[in-house]
């Protein structure tokens, strides 16, 4: 930067400085209007320092977090093998409960431990049981079976093959691993605030390959992803906040039978 010539005024003004030792402080006030900044304003100060990483380092942190993080909520657009699902799921290690909403239903899971449960509407089932390979329950024919169902918890038999797709919304493990993965040469990006937290993201060959927001403050959490190829944006809070996960009443459940129904395209 260069030296601003200085006015007899201010040349004055500086040597009475000197002698008060307050110099640095006199030049910053006296040159205020000439100069930006003397030093600059910290944008990590009061923050856990993660910003002053390499963007290496804040993934690292960031999947450090993660793999001590007792519980999660998860929420927004997930594409994949051409589908696009909205999810509001919180999820644990014992298991999880939320929503899913694909092109042409909405439903909700709820796991405990490897119990798992769907509920939906009546709409959602009358789709499905049309040319299921099951059957309706108790024989009752599909419209019959289809009210039945609404809006009751139907478990979800381990060897179907629906169990594992659906089980695998409400693994932390599984969706955390899965998607929290950016693909190429990291860089830092800019600060920001998501969800009223600060953070600083951190994107893959030059997003191409997914950014990831981390925060700034406390434990360096993942806010929010980017998947890459525009497969969905998904927001990550209530970490580490637990929350009740019981089986369903038998009031509220139905026995579907040994296969669910199979929904058409």
């Amino acid at each position: 930067m260069t030296a601003l010539p200085l006015s007899d005024r201010a040349r004055r003004t500086a040597r009475r400085a000197v002698r008060r030792g307050v110099l640095p402080v006199a030049l910053c006030a006296g040159l205020a209007t000439a100069v930006t900044a003397c030093g600059g304003e910290d944008p990590d100060a009061g923050t856990n320092g993660v910003g002053r990483l390499s963007a290496t380092q804040i993934e690292h942190k960031a999947q450090a977090a993660v793999e001590s993080a007792s519980a999660v909520r998860l929420a927004g657009a997930l594409v994949t093998q051409g589908e696009t699902y909205k999810l509001n799921m919180r999820l644990k290690k014992t298991g999880g409960s939320g929503s899913v909403t694909s092109k042409n239903s909405t439903f909700e899971l709820l796991r405990v431990e490897d119990a798992l449960f769907l509920k939906a509407d009546a709409g959602f089932w009358s789709r499905g049981t049309a040319g299921a390979k099951g059957g309706a329950p108790s024989g009752d024919t599909d419209s019959e079976a289809a009210h039945k169902l609404d809006d009751k918890y139907v478990k979800v038999p381990e060897d179907d093959p629906a169990y594992k797709q659906l089980r695998g919304f409400t693994d932390m493990n599984v969706l955390l691993d899965g998607l929290l993965t950016l693909n190429g040469e990291l860089a830092k990006g800019d600060r920001d605030k998501i969800g009223g937290v600060r953070a600083i993201e951190v994107s893959a060959a030059e997003g191409k390959g997914g950014s990831l927001d981390v925060s700034l403050e406390g434990t360096p959490y993942p806010l929010q992803l980017e998947r890459a190829g525009g497969a969905g944006t998904l927001t990550l809070s209530e970490w580490g906040r637990d929350f009740a996960l019981a089986a369903p009443a038998k009031g509220q459940t139905v026995d579907y039978g040994s296969k669910l129904p199979r929904a058409k395209d």
